[in-house]
Formats: C-alpha cells, structure tokens, sequence
C-alpha cells in the first residue's frame, strides 16, 4: 500500500515538473542576452554599450484643432558599441501613443518613434512626455511633445 501512494506521488511530481518547463510562450519580452551594462563594479562608466542619439527630442504641433489626432516621428541612431533595445515606455496621458522598433537595433543603425497624440477632450496648451526604458547607460529617455489646442 504504502509503495502505490510513494509511486501515485512520484507520478503527480513528475507531471508537474514537467508541465512547469514546457509551453512557455513568447510574451515579447526582449531576450537578457541582448542588454548590456556598461558599468563596472565600482559603478563607473566603462563607455562600452549601445547609446541612443537624436537629432531632435522635442516636438511642437503648434496650433491643432481639438479632437484631431497628430504624430509625428522621432529618428534616432545608435551611436553605441553594442545592440540597443527599447525594452518599453510610459507616457504622462494615454492620448499620446508611441510606436518603435521591438527589437535589437545594431550599433550604426538607425531607427523611427513615431508618437500620436489625440486632442479629443484636451485643450490649451499641451505638453506630453515619453519616457522611452532602454540598455543604455542611464537607461531612461525622454521625447517631449506640445500642442496649443483649440475648440473648433
């Protein structure tokens, strides 16, 4: 009696071991593999890592008419020695949607964020940020939009 229970339980065990390990899904999370830490242990910058470089970190819309949906696109270029990676981002207001690219991009490429703003139920002046969570050193990066907007 006792060895049925020892095997119904070593049965049961193994089928949760199992089950534990397999069917992982790709949740779009960006592989470790890929991020780099250019500090060293004292936490000193060793200058090694992907950097993200843009010509222009701010956007002016000027005059738009409330519930008109703008966008425009930021160009960046990574100037690093390493692959850089946009892991995710966070907005002041879910009116302004960022798009950029999910994966790797080398040293020397270039890349688009494009942010859309929708002025529905806004007005006056508007100044949104995206703060952009990447691998380079220091990790957050900030492109700011504004729009004065007016009622139609």
């Amino acid at each position: 009696m006792m060895a049925k229970i020892t095997q119904m339980f070593s049965i049961f065990a193994i089928s949760i071991a199992l089950s534990a390990c397999g069917g992982q899904k790709d949740d779009g999370r960006i592989p470790t593999d890929v991020v780099h830490n250019s500090n060293s242990v004292n936490g000193e910058s060793t200058g090694d890592g992907p950097q993200i470089s843009f010509n222009k970190t701010e956007h002016d819309f000027g005059e738009i008419l409330q519930g008109e949906i703008v966008s425009y696109t930021f160009k960046f270029k990574n100037t690093g020695n390493a692959d850089l990676v946009i892991s995710s981002h966070s907005t002041t207001c879910g009116c302004t949607v960022p798009e950029y690219p999910k994966g790797a991009i080398a040293p020397g490429e270039e890349g688009n964020i494009t942010i859309q703003f929708n002025s529905n139920g806004k007005k006056g002046v508007q100044n949104k940020s995206i703060v952009l969570v990447t691998n380079c050193e220091p990790p957050n990066f900030s492109l700011n939009i504004k729009a004065v907007v007016k009622e139609p």
